[in-house]
């Protein structure tokens, strides 16, 4: 395995940890941990990042006749701009013409939203308050832009009047019941949450979207794993004998929604033999070979890891 080989590997399974930390974080994060919407927001961020980046250098690749790009086009052109690579994505799938299995855009308002506030993170907002602090021009709260942008979208839109409801009578009840209780935290907006039935709507709201948010997140990194395949299949008919199945690492993003509905932990997430060998032979076919790859001989038990 020569040098390139080692390094696309590496690259690829720490994008993979890091996107499967922060899908499983997003969904725990709340009014009374925010922190972990940092560690999310990095995870994630930094993860799309990264699987953009490695679009955008396979296309290169396959462009240039087995050539990256330089170090100046990644840190100054494209820089930490989510908005841009994912832009660029677009451009790339439509030039190459991606046969995608599942979402061929990410056009969804909650896809956009999700994009919108991580691009921002990775831009700046990540030190909001530090911003805030020594009095820098830029001092979005990405906690907030998250909350209104993504979590208010879900609760007015995809959440069933009857559910807004026994979230409503909840939060009511709590306070007759104890209408003296101390509470003292901040919402994710900023505001001071007093009175334990703000507290007890607040806990309802997020427990109703947290799953949805979860599910918006895998679909945004299934769009970018199913480019990446294609990319990486296109790139090793150069036969250079230096691009990985790429596919293979991050083979447990690429599932059905019924299945990404299904896990709360994403660092586990399970290889579907039936997803699996489809793209392998898929890829198999656009490389000409005849044996069959040991990705599907590998799954084929359908046992999960």
């Amino acid at each position: 395995m020569n040098q390139t080989f080692i390094a696309l590997i590496r690259e690829a399974t720490f994008t993979k940890e890091m996107l499967g930390a922060g899908a499983t974080q997003i969904r725990t994060a709340n009014y009374t941990n925010q922190g972990v919407y940092a560690q999310a927001f990095s995870g994630l961020s930094i993860g799309l990042e990264r699987i953009g980046k490695l679009c955008l250098m396979l296309d290169h690749y396959i462009e240039h006749d087995g050539s990256f790009p330089d170090f100046e086009y990644l840190k100054k052109s494209i820089g930490h701009k989510l908005e841009l690579i994912q832009k660029s994505a677009a451009e790339i799938s439509t030039k190459r013409n991606i046969d995608f299995q599942f979402i061929r855009e990410l056009n969804h308002p909650i896809h956009l939203s999700i994009t919108k506030v991580l691009h921002a993170y990775a831009d700046g907002d990540r030190y909001s308050n530090i911003n805030i602090l020594v009095g820098a021009k830029q001092q979005n709260d990405p906690i907030a832009a998250w909350f209104t942008s993504v979590d208010t979208y879900i609760f007015e839109n995809l959440i069933k009047p009857q559910h807004k409801v026994k979230i409503a009578n909840a939060a009511l009840a709590a306070q007759e019941q104890m209408p003296y209780a101390t509470v003292l935290h901040t919402a994710e907006t900023g505001e001071p949450i007093l009175n334990i039935g703000e507290a007890s709507f607040r806990t309802g709201v997020f427990k109703a979207v947290a799953p949805y948010r979860q599910f918006f997140v895998l679909q945004v990194i299934r769009y970018w794993v199913e480019l990446l395949w294609e990319l990486g299949t296109e790139a090793q008919k150069l036969d250079r004998e230096e691009i990985p199945f790429l596919g293979e690492i991050f083979a447990g993003f690429y599932n059905e929604d019924s299945y990404l509905k299904s896990k709360k932990n994403v660092g586990i997430l399970n290889l579907r033999n039936c997803d699996l060998t489809t793209r392998s032979n898929r890829s198999l076919h656009s490389l000409g070979r005849d044996k069959a790859h040991p990705l599907t001989n590998r799954y084929a038990a359908k046992e999960a890891l």
